[in-house]
């Protein structure tokens, strides 16, 4: 090889790193994440099994360089006081404004239950994010939240399940972080391979507009369609509080919806390209609120 084709060869190379980073989001770096939750076990709340997975997860935010805090509480369950740990991820920016990304990290307290979709998927997507986020130019606040308690003991109820993110809503509330959030998007059991995030009605009216307006220009709009209905998530303590926020659900699980809190949520129903497209189009929304 002559001395200007190695050139050319290292000049091509720097080139694919810039891009990669400058917040290309990997939906295989995501999907990769995903089995090391899984692996665990089931991970209910005050599970051995869950604190492994907060380890876990502390440490890879605070190499990507996030400050982590935790928000930790007791809450009174159907099967008795549990312990549950929210899981926070903050990078400064100049505007006194916050971008929220959450979703929640504990499984349903079924025996046998490993939850891949559910909630495999929203963990790795959000560690994938922790690894974005930092390269990306930005004036506002950005934060990741790991939700504990999103499942319910046993049957749903307004008392019920959401336990993480209803905790964290009221002590947003008193210590005035709640105001500062300009936008906040939830995923959750966005892993399908058969990928239709839902039209969730109880979300901000503008920020589903601009996740659908962010998905055609992506190509992606049939992953997005303008149909669904009203989902009760970690969204909704915030919605319910004046926040602008959205939840980003695919509630279509297997035919009928029959793998979802079932022993069928494992990992060969998942997929790359699901986290591919989730991730693309939140990166490019965060871009666009950053303009």
């Amino acid at each position: 090889m002559h001395g200007y084709q190695r050139l050319i060869l290292v000049l091509c190379t720097a080139a694919v790193v810039t891009l990669q980073a400058a917040g290309e989001y990997s939906g295989g770096r995501a999907l990769e994440w995903t089995p090391r939750a899984v692996a665990l076990g089931p991970r209910p709340p005050g599970s051995p099994a869950i604190a492994k997975l907060q380890a876990i997860i502390l440490a890879e935010l605070k190499a990507q360089g996030w400050q982590v805090s935790e928000d930790a509480f007791t809450a009174q369950t159907p099967a008795g006081p549990k312990n549950m740990r929210n899981l926070i991820a903050t990078l400064k920016g100049k505007s006194g404004k916050m971008v929220v990304f959450s979703g929640h990290y504990d499984t349903k307290a079924m025996p046998g239950f490993l939850g891949a979709n559910d909630a495999g998927s929203s963990t790795g997507f959000l560690l994938e994010m922790a690894r974005v986020l930092p390269q990306l130019p930005r004036k506002d606040d950005v934060a990741l939240v790991f939700f504990d308690g999103e499942e319910a003991f046993g049957d749903w109820s307004d008392v019920n399940g959401i336990y993480g993110s209803r905790h964290l809503a009221q002590t947003w509330s008193k210590n005035g972080t709640l105001r500062r959030i300009k936008a906040l998007f939830n995923v959750d059991m966005i892993g399908d391979r058969d990928l239709v995030v839902l039209e969730e009605t109880n979300s901000s009216a503008s920020l589903r507009l601009l996740v659908r307006a962010v998905a055609t220009d992506l190509g992606v709009a049939k992953h997005f369609p303008a149909s669904g209905g009203a989902i009760e998530d970690d969204h909704m303590p915030f919605v319910r509080m004046g926040v602008p926020a959205m939840d980003l659900i695919d509630f279509d699980y297997g035919p009928g919806n029959r793998w979802w809190h079932t022993s069928q949520d494992t990992m060969d129903k998942l997929s790359a390209r699901s986290f591919q497209i989730v991730g693309d189009v939140l990166v490019e929304v965060f871009r666009r609120l950053q303009q």
